[in-house]
């Protein structure tokens, strides 16, 4: 039997301790979820509706406190699409695809996300600046250059490991890059 009061708790630990971090920048946090993973099962093998609107709700309120867009991941099933919202769709010009999550394919989580969103599409991908994965759902696929883990106290949602990132551009150079000798260099003066 689940404990669904248990699982509220651990998301809401979670969204509370990624708002701490202060790390959360607009723009679209993706979501990977396994509810078998949350129950304590293998991925893919017993997904939960009852689970899956536990975790979207709390996420809703993460979404509220930051102003970040939610990006919910599919399962392998779907190519690991991602349900959005259409002004999200829209204002990152994203390519839509022609399918319906459903718990066998996409996923009990991006099923439920596409019932309850306000205009929900697919997408085939994204580059978003965060993520939280519940269960190793494997996300970093939709995450831009370069991820960098948020840690946080919470590590796990009922059974499922949690793994949170946040992307920042790659430093490429800083003080201790070297690309021509001194002498070559010579002085910058324009």
């Amino acid at each position: 039997m689940t404990d669904v009061k248990r699982i509220q708790a651990d998301v809401r630990a979670v969204v509370d301790q990624l708002m701490e971090t202060d790390s959360l920048q607009p723009g679209v946090f993706v979501i990977g979820c396994s509810t078998s993973e949350i129950a304590g099962e293998r991925i893919g093998t017993s997904g939960s509706e009852a689970i899956a609107e536990v975790v979207f709700s709390e996420l809703q309120n993460l979404s509220e406190r930051s102003g970040v867009s939610l990006a919910f991941q599919c399962c392998e099933h779907l190519n690991r699409s991602l349900v959005v919202d259409r002004a999200v769709m829209e204002d990152q010009r994203l390519t839509e695809v022609s399918a319906i999550p459903v718990p066998a394919a996409g996923g009990s989580m991006a099923s439920f996300a596409y019932k309850h969103m306000k205009d929900p599409v697919l997408v085939e991908r994204i580059e978003a600046k965060g993520g939280l994965d519940i269960g190793d759902t494997l996300i970093g696929m939709h995450l831009k250059r370069v991820a960098v883990p948020l840690r946080i106290a919470q590590k796990s949602i009922g059974h499922a490991h949690i793994t949170a990132a946040k992307t920042r551009p790659p430093l490429i150079g800083g003080a201790r890059a070297v690309y021509v000798s001194q002498e070559e260099a010579g002085s910058c003066d324009h």
